[in-house]
This record gives C-alpha cells, sequence and structure tokens, in this order.
C-alpha cells in the first residue's frame, strides 16, 4: 500500500466508494448464483456476460474510490474505473440482445453498443480528465441506443418491462448529478458523487431483478 496517500491527507467524502464496494460483493455472490443456475448454452453465457460487467464495474470503482491513491496510480485506476462503466453498459445489453430481442435486432443493437463501449473506453485511456459532462453524455447516448428496440421488450411482462425502464431512468438521473456536480447533500460524507453510486446500485438492482427472473429461461 505504499503507492496510498497518508490517511491525514484525505479530503473527500468519508462514504466515498463504499456503495459500490458493496455493490461488488453482492454482485460477485448473485452473479455466481445467477449464472450457474441459468440454462446450459445461449443464456448461461448472456447471465456470465452481464454478472462479469457488473462485477468489474463495481469493483473497479471501489479500488479506485476507497483508497486515497499517489496522482500517477490515481490516474491509472480512474482509467479503469471508467471502462468499468461502459462496460457496465455494454454487459447490460447482452441478456436482452441474446434471450428477447430478434436476430435482426439483436445484432446491429448489441454491434453499435459493445463497439461503442469499446472505443468510448478508449477515449477515455487517451483523455482520462476529459470533462464530467462528456463521459455523462457518452453513457447516457449508449445506455439509450436500444431505445430503439424497445418494442422488442414488450415480449417481457409488464413487470419486467417497467424494472428496465426504471434502470433505464436511474441511470439516467445519476449521470446527470455525476456531470452537475449537484445536488451534494453533505459534501464531507455523502456528496454528489455518493448520490450518484447510490442511483447506479439501484439500476443495477432494477436490471439484476429484471434479468434474473424475468429474462432468463431455466431448468
Amino acid at each position: 500500500m505504499s503507492e496510498m496517500l497518508p490517511q491525514k491527507q484525505l479530503v473527500k467524502p468519508k462514504l466515498r466508494g463504499v456503495f459500490h464496494e458493496l455493490g461488488f460483493y453482492a454482485a460477485a455472490a448473485v452473479g455466481v448464483v445467477v449464472v450457474i443456475t441459468a440454462d446450459p448454452g445461449k443464456a448461461r453465457v448472456a447471465a456470465a456476460i452481464f454478472a462479469s460487467c457488473v462485477t468489474v464495474c463495481f469493483g473497479a470503482s471501489a479500488i479506485y474510490h476507497r483508497p486515497t491513491w499517489r496522482p500517477r496510480t490515481r490516474s491509472w485506476l480512474a482509467r479503469l474505473d471508467h471502462a468499468g462503466v461502459y462496460l457496465l453498459i455494454a454487459g447490460s445489453y447482452a441478456p436482452f440482445g441474446l434471450l428477447v430481442m430478434s436476430k435482426g435486432w439483436a445484432i446491429p443493437v448489441l454491434g453499435i453498443i459493445w463497439i461503442g463501449a469499446l472505443l468510448a473506453i478508449v477515449l477515455k485511456l487517451c483523455w482520462v480528465s476529459a470533462p464530467k459532462w462528456l463521459s455523462a453524455a457518452i453513457g447516457l447516448t449508449l445506455g439509450w441506443v436500444g431505445v430503439v428496440a424497445f418494442p422488442q421488450m414488450l415480449k417481457l411482462s409488464l413487470v419486467a418491462v417497467l424494472l428496465v425502464v426504471a434502470s433505464g431512468l436511474l441511470y439516467t438521473a445519476g449521470a446527470i448529478v455525476y456531470a452537475r456536480r449537484r445536488p451534494d447533500p453533505r459534501p464531507l460524507v455523502f456528496g454528489y458523487h455518493e448520490l450518484f453510486h447510490v442511483l447506479v446500485v439501484a439500476a443495477v438492482a432494477c436490471e439484476y431483478v429484471a434479468i434474473a427472473f424475468y429474462v432468463l429461461p431455466r431448468d
């Protein structure tokens, strides 16, 4: 831990990274159950992609946000954190593209989102200090690309559709909070970034319920 700064230099909210650390533990545990209980084949692949992307996103965020790193290390971990966000967006579409959408919709939608996510990751690797509004705009664009295939989602039950919509709205609210840096309730304890993290966790929870109980077929 020689790369970490002394605790007395800590100037971030006390809860910075806590929610994504807890999310990582929950995602790792729930992900294993969801994957092994999914039908073998395409369903299990879809579950594994989604569960892995969620776990990587929360894990990268926790590693980046929890300790206080020296500037050089922090810069590289920021790249990992940002990459995790775009992986989460792309991975969230995998179960719907592989199991719900027709091939005519799934191929272009998944292709656009995954290529876009990879390009966004490359951008952040090269420009880690990009403005927050730009990062939020890229995330929102990738996240809402799939809205063109929304009629395909109507194959699911009403509850599943509502969960997917709720997830999208929570992600959108989180991106807006992240870009505007407000509301910032208690900057020394629970600031705008913590609110952003909570909204992301809530969005993922909605997705997990929709995917685990309404999308994935089981024996």
